[in-house]
């Protein structure tokens, strides 16, 4: 017994460490290319081509910043502001829009609702690529084409927001609790917005992520509906610059600056909303 009970730790010790190497390889495959960013970001750029990207010489951070929000008249600035715009109004709009639809989903009876959902379902396994062809058809047709709203209405709806609406609906608002509002004279929507809706905070912020992360890396759509640069987002922008780079070189620092300060807006919503986005994913888990 005690040669047994000696030789199951080993197993155990074994595996713990096995995980913990895969954690560790896995954390350092995705912060190597953000550290390789942020060294290449305080390069000059003859560094950027030469062998010392890690030595601490030719620290033009600085330089590089007040070049990027000069370059071709501070295009960055208003591509910045125009993602800012698509992506933060956007997942706010399309988070209330998703949520709504899941709670309908959830809490009301109506005909072919399970059909309903389940052509919802099978919209989220569509590739948004795909749909990018027919939607620039259907804001040709409407006029809407080299416009804001070209970009910004096709992202306030989304078929995985309104499925995690639903989960979220089924996990936070028990029926109980919204009869009694009904048998204290409160209508439907004011049981919504005044009761459900509060319950639902955790679920919002979650669909919000998930929502401004997708607006944010947005690029097919945009390339399609948009040939205005001033209509930029930043993605498309430092795509466009980034093209420019092999004629004009001067780019290539702004380039990887740019993407630098593009990646800073979700880190910053993610560390923020991160308790609720944290909960939110617990929804439903524990009765």
């Amino acid at each position: 017994m005690s040669a047994t009970g000696s030789a199951l730790p080993c197993p155990r010790l074994l595996g713990r460490t096995t995980v913990n190497a895969v954690v560790a390889l896995s954390v350092l495959y995705t912060l190597l290319p953000v550290l390789w960013l942020v060294l290449a970001a305080a390069k000059s750029r003859d560094a950027l081509f030469g062998s010392d990207l890690l030595s601490p010489s030719d620290f033009s951070f600085p330089s590089n910043l007040g070049d990027l929000f000069a370059m071709d008249g501070g295009q960055y600035g208003r591509w910045y502001a125009n993602s800012l715009l698509y992506a933060v109004v956007g997942a706010a709009v399309g988070a209330l829009i998703s949520v709504a639809c899941g709670y309908a989903f959830d809490k009301y009876a109506f005909r072919h609702k399970e059909k309903l959902f389940g052509l919802v379902l099978a919209a989220v396994m569509v590739p948004q690529t795909v749909l990018a062809l027919p939607l620039y058809l259907m804001a040709s047709g409407a006029g809407l084409v080299n416009t804001f709203w070209a970009v910004f209405i096709p992202v306030l709806f989304n078929p995985f927001g309104v499925y995690l609406g639903r989960i979220f609906s089924r996990g936070y608002v028990p029926d109980e609790v919204l009869e009694a509002a009904r048998v204290d004279g409160a209508g439907e929507l004011t049981a919504y917005v005044r009761v459900a809706l509060r319950m639902l905070g955790p679920g919002l912020v979650t669909v919000f992520l998930f929502q401004l992360t997708a607006i944010w890396n947005n690029f097919f759509l945009p390339m399609v509906m948009l040939s205005d640069q001033d209509l930029y987002p930043v993605s498309l922008g430092l795509y466009a610059w980034n093209s420019s780079a092999s004629v004009s070189p001067e780019y290539y620092p702004v380039v990887i600056m740019g993407s630098l300060l593009a990646v800073l807006p979700l880190i910053l919503a993610f560390v923020l909303l991160q308790r609720f986005w944290r909960s939110g994913l617990t929804a439903g888990s524990v009765k």
